[in-house]
């Protein structure tokens, strides 16, 4: 396999958790602070706010179980057990309670965390993702859009063509980022294969197809859900096709703002902003 790139500062290392071996790249000192990114990417989606970050904090980027460089052993890929093997991390990690950084299916992993073991999470910053519970709302012309939106999930899990589109090449990788960002983001095709090469692996891009069947099968969220208790910032991309479609509502312990000019892709499309909030949020 591929190694992982090579950013100045940043050590990489495997954790076994127990359950999975997931590798985790490092930077910086001081209090631990967790990055957990989204499809279809890996830990090098952080890659334009370490250097910042790393000045006052210890942080710790792994890629989630079927991912980047960890393990991608046969299952569901259930999203709690994302949070189980989080939880699994910091108990090896010797880390009580940590403060986490979350994009899309990293966002909906730290939220779970948030709702389920709040005494483990200090603090979270979600970033472009619709909380894993249902908001009600009455039906709107922005809703016309979800089937398109969704058209791309249902492709990956569809058996043998979710596999068969990952491992083809790196055109749909490609076309996928590229419509979800803004129209200003400006992506090489370097950068986009960086991606699109580590899920063409048959484990990964197996792992990938899972992750969305199960949750368009067994994970669509639900009304209802425990009380919130720790504090939540959802950070939406004002140019995503997610936030003209989910509009979650501020209550008690979650505030929602939006990233002007970014799309979905908010850690590389708008890294500043990125930074600037976790200073204000995650150091409060």
């Amino acid at each position: 396999m591929i190694a992982p790139p090579d950013i100045p500062g940043v050590t990489h290392r495997h954790v076994d958790t127990g359950q999975v071996r997931l590798h985790v790249a490092e930077a910086g000192n001081g209090p631990p602070l967790l990055l957990l990114h989204g499809w279809p990417q890996h830990w090098w989606c952080w890659r334009h706010v370490l250097g910042d970050l790393a000045d006052r904090n210890h942080l710790l980027a792994p890629d989630l179980r079927g991912f980047g460089w960890s393990d991608a052993p046969p299952g569901s890929y259930a999203k709690r057990t994302f949070a189980a093997d989080v939880l699994a991390l910091l108990d090896a990690e010797g880390i009580d309670r940590i403060r986490i950084i979350g994009h899309d299916w990293g966002g909906y992993t730290a939220l779970l965390l948030a709702l389920e073991h709040p005494e483990r999470v200090e603090r979270v910053l979600a970033l472009d993702i619709a909380p894993p519970w249902l908001q009600p709302s009455l039906p709107a012309p922005r809703h016309v859009a979800l089937p398109l939106l969704a058209s791309y999930q249902f492709l990956l899990a569809t058996p043998v063509l979710g596999t068969r589109l990952l491992r083809s090449g790196p055109e749909f990788i490609r076309a996928l980022i590229r419509a979800g960002s803004s129209p200003r983001a400006r992506w090489t095709r370097e950068e986009l294969d960086t991606y699109a090469n580590v899920l063409r692996e048959p484990a990964r891009a197996a792992a990938s197809a899972a992750c969305y069947r199960t949750f368009l099968t067994r994970e669509l969220p639900r009304p209802g859900h425990p009380p919130l208790e720790v504090p939540t910032l959802l950070a939406m991309g004002a140019q995503s096709a997610l936030t003209r479609i989910v509009r979650p509502r501020a209550e008690r312990n979650l505030q929602v703002t939006t990233v002007a000019s970014a799309g979905h892709f908010i850690p590389e499309e708008s890294p500043q902003a990125v930074i600037a909030l976790a200073r204000r949020w995650l150091d409060a």
